[in-house]
């Protein structure tokens, strides 16, 4: 099945303030686009997983992209061996953070496997790596996303998003 891939991220900011005789404003337009064939060079991406998920209290997930444990929209076994983009957002009416990596065989986003990053409620990871490299996945010491609630009393839901190449 062929895979079209386009991801925008628009960032547009205004810093004003209010000098003796003029309001002065400073705008910040970033616009940023990847716009993704089907394939598994640079620029490529042939498989798509998303999922919203929730966790209870105090547990983690592991979710592993190369052996199998995840399936696409049409039933399809999700397997990469690179990662092009991953996003994951926390429900805003969380209390408790979700937590991605930190397994020992983490896909290597955050440079030790251990490392591991905070998803406040109502926040947003995102990770895009649109070179032919990627994160790149190693089967069996490098092939998992390991998401977590980082704590007690209530659960935790998120939506996670993992755009990747078979090869």
């Amino acid at each position: 099945m062929p895979l079209s891939t386009r991801l925008l991220f628009d960032l547009a900011a205004d810093l004003t303030t209010v000098l003796d005789l003029q309001s002065g404003t400073a705008s910040l337009k970033r616009p940023i686009q990847y716009v993704w064939g089907s394939g598994t060079g640079a620029n490529q991406a042939d498989k798509i997983f998303a999922d919203q998920r929730t966790l209870t209290a105090s547990s983690t997930e592991d979710l592993d992209i190369a052996a199998g444990g995840l399936v696409d929209a049409f039933g399809v076994t999700f397997t990469v061996a690179r990662v092009r983009a991953l996003l994951v957002e926390a429900a805003a009416a969380n209390t408790n953070n979700v937590i991605v990596g930190g397994d020992a065989n983490s896909v290597p986003f955050f440079g030790a496997a251990t490392h591991t990053v905070s998803v406040r409620p109502g926040g947003l990871l995102a990770l895009f790596a649109p070179d032919a490299t990627g994160y790149a996945v190693t089967t069996g010491t490098g092939d998992i996303i390991q998401v977590a609630n980082s704590g007690a009393g209530t659960s935790v839901t998120y939506n996670i998003v993992i755009v990747g190449a078979s090869a």
